[in-house]
């Protein structure tokens, strides 16, 4: 995988030099999103709001939708990047943004609080208020508000998997839980307590009651349909999270499809996202066959 990874940055890099580009400021995620683009990965789509203000802390998101500007009423998607909680931007992950677009979808991607500057619950509560933010003005981006669907990657699943399966984060809002048609979650961590990762350590510190933290303990029959994503060679997030969390969810009677993509990294996941590496697994055509069969 670093391999994988330095190539494409080195690739990029020049590409960036060749551009006058300093990289030295530039994330892998957002190398990725410039070899994306550069190939293509954002034909057909448009941003259609950037850095729109939500929530009550000054967060931002932004919109993209497939480039057709006809009033429509596309299903939605949310999607929330990773970071171990500590890192990511909005920016960074548009080759995401985009791959849904593209799918035929109306994308919000939220920024969130990051750690140190917070601890849980805030991140989740973040993502309480983008949901919010989508139901009351996703329709004048042609969006439909009855149709949502949750997607994320590492901590971005855990916020997809908390708002999911826990009623009251966004009850706290004023949204009626039964507005997610459907959740997917790529790589992410629900059943990782006792916390032996430093990024959960922090991310969790303070909490009383650790089980507060761990979405497994609120798997319910009534939950959205889910689509649990993992791959046998996740070191970062073990595939036993997933593999967990499905079978509480069907022993519950709870709606859940369970994919274990062989050979694949935590960060090949998110990057089968990209056009450049969509090859290695068909992360988005499962996720986005997965929603518009629950989400319709």
């Amino acid at each position: 995988m670093r391999k994988i990874l330095r190539h494409v940055a080195l690739l990029i890099a020049a590409s960036l030099v060749t551009l006058g580009i300093a990289v030295a400021t530039v994330s892998p995620p957002g190398l990725l999103s410039f070899l994306d683009g550069v190939s293509g990965g954002g034909r057909g789509t448009a941003r259609a709001g950037a850095g729109v203000a939500f929530g009550t802390k000054g967060q931002r998101l932004d919109v993209w939708r497939p480039a057709d500007k006809r009033p429509r009423h596309l299903p939605v998607v949310i999607f929330w990047y990773g970071g171990g909680w500590v890192k990511g931007d909005r920016a960074a992950y548009a080759f995401a943004a985009r791959a849904y677009a593209k799918a035929g979808f109306v994308v919000v991607m939220p920024d969130y609080r990051k750690v140190p500057g917070v601890r849980f619950p805030a991140f989740v509560q973040d993502g309480a208020q983008a949901v919010k933010w989508t139901r009351d003005h996703i329709a004048a981006f042609g969006g439909d508000p009855g149709r949502i669907a949750l997607v994320g990657h590492s901590a971005g699943a855990y916020t997809v998997a908390m708002l999911a399966l826990d009623p009251r984060w966004l009850r706290a809002e004023g949204v009626d839980p039964r507005i997610v048609k459907a959740a997917v979650g790529l790589s992410g961590p629900y059943d990782f307590y006792p916390f032996d990762a430093r990024r959960a350590v922090d991310a969790m510190a303070g909490v009383r009651d650790p089980a507060f933290t761990q979405p497994i303990n609120f798997a319910r029959a009534a939950a959205p349909p889910m689509l649990l994503v993992t791959s046998t060679r996740d070191t970062e997030v073990r595939p036993r999270n997933a593999i967990n969390l499905a079978r509480r969810l069907r022993a519950l009677g709870s709606p859940v499809t369970l994919i274990d993509y062989a050979g694949l990294t935590h960060e090949e996941v998110a990057m089968a996202l990209s056009l450049p590496f969509r090859g290695k697994a068909p992360v988005l055509a499962d996720s986005v066959a997965f929603i518009r069969r629950m989400a319709r």
